[in-house]
């Protein structure tokens, strides 16, 4: 759906058709509210990464292989094969990102991994489903949502963005593209810098409180300085991997629908009783799209 005024004043009578004329406008929290099942989108199981760790604590991931296909293969090999069981959380950077893997590095891939990937740094915009938002963007010439992902584009390409939540992949000095062995996720104002030279795999779901809270690393780059301190991963696996009684299930509002596109015009002109003067504008680490369990 685009963003033209018609388009969401039609969205917003379908959401809210007893909204009387002069009230006040409805808040991006009572959209997604109100949004209708049909304007939901599952999260399918094979792209459910779900990570226990060894505290009890549980972080859920979606995996995105629409734009890192390789990497991401090679991270549903690795959870199949139970590589990341008993593997930890080593490298806590406040306000930049909490990472885990093998600590040793010396840990074999599975069999079948592929060892040098490409850089799945972006992807053709043809097909990506790229829909550009009508805000200015600082590190891209259009940023907007890509099959429901966070993205920007040059027109010719899009990739993903590193907002907060988003996950990628480690990699030493390039030609080095890094393998899904080692991930991290963004636990602080987005390092935009990185798109486009990290193969970024997919996004956390749930559980962003666990890894954002953790205790920082005292070492250079935020790795903890003694082994004791790391956080033991219990397990990762797919979700298509769980019984469907312990698998949890999400859903994100779909691109392209009403109840989106409300949502973004609403969050880029905030109108609730504690804003003064509406921005008019959004970046697109505050325009990742709303996610929930599933019903």
């Amino acid at each position: 759906m685009k963003y033209s005024a018609s388009a969401l004043a039609g969205a917003l009578a379908v959401l809210f058709p007893t909204l009387a004329q002069g009230a006040a406008p409805p808040t991006p929290s009572q959209i997604v509210a109100a949004a209708p099942a049909a304007d939901w989108v599952d999260v399918a199981p094979e792209n459910l990464l779900v990570m226990d760790l060894a505290d009890g604590g549980r972080v859920a991931i979606e995996l995105a292989p629409a734009f890192a296909p390789v990497h991401v293969a090679n991270i549903r090999t690795l959870a199949r094969a139970r590589w990341f069981d008993d593997t930890s959380i080593n490298r806590v950077q406040d306000n930049y990102v909490t990472q885990w893997g093998d600590p040793t590095e010396r840990k074999q891939l599975s069999i079948g991994t592929v060892a040098s990937p490409p850089a799945e740094y972006d992807r053709a915009v043809a097909g990506s489903g790229f829909q550009a938002l009508p805000y200015r963007d600082a590190y891209a010439p259009k940023a907007g949502h890509a099959g429901g992902w966070p993205a920007a584009s040059d027109g010719k390409a899009a990739w993903l963005v590193h907002c907060y939540g988003m996950v990628g992949a480690g990699r030493g000095m390039a030609p080095d593209t890094g393998t899904g062995a080692e991930l991290y996720a963004v636990i602080g104002h987005g390092p935009r810098h990185l798109d486009r030279n990290i193969a970024t795999v997919g996004r956390v779901l749930e559980g962003m409180d666990r890894l954002a809270a953790l205790p920082r690393g005292t070492e250079a780059l935020g790795f903890y300085a003694r082994p004791e301190q790391r956080i033991g991963i219990g397990s990762i696996r797919l979700g298509s991997d769980m019984p469907a009684a312990e698998r949890p299930a999400y859903q994100i509002l779909r691109q392209g629908s009403p109840s989106f596109a409300a949502w973004v015009k609403a969050r880029a002109n905030r109108q609730d009783d504690f804003f003064i003067r509406p921005a008019g504008s959004a970046d697109i680490c505050n325009l990742q799209p709303p996610v929930r369990r599933k019903p």
